[in-house]
């Protein structure tokens, strides 16, 4: 039942980020709501996944939460429509749009070249 509710927050992520751009959202929903969607896209947990059964409680616990405060705090009327431009946006389950990805590739390579650029200092001077 827990798994199931987590599942559905999940599914309102879409909806959540929109609001967040919606200028009728409150601050304190942008904050909260800006907060769950980073750690949503975000290539680093709280709790890494490989840790056994607490690996995966970020997934069930903490962002559910999030996403439930953030819904909270987002007035019905927004709410109500983003989550019909999220329907239209997400209707296959991915984005038809595919410039929500480039938030996760930025990120990505941001921590690739932070480490490639620690590689070169570290070894980069005295050899390996």
């Amino acid at each position: 039942m827990l798994k199931d509710r987590a599942k559905r927050l999940k599914a309102d992520l879409p909806m959540v980020f929109l609001a967040l751009r919606h200028k009728d959202t409150p601050l304190a929903a942008k904050l909260v709501a800006g907060l769950a969607v980073v750690y949503a896209l975000s290539p680093i947990d709280l709790i890494p996944d490989f840790i056994p059964v607490l690996g995966l409680l970020d997934d069930i616990i903490i962002l559910p939460l999030l996403i439930a405060l953030a819904i909270k705090l987002i007035p019905q009327v927004v709410l109500d429509e983003c989550r019909s431009e999220a329907a239209n946006i997400w209707a296959s389950g991915k984005p038809k749009r595919w410039r929500y990805a480039i938030l996760i590739v930025a990120i990505w390579l941001v921590m690739v070249g932070g480490i490639c650029l620690q590689i070169v200092r570290r070894y980069g001077e005295g050899g390996i």
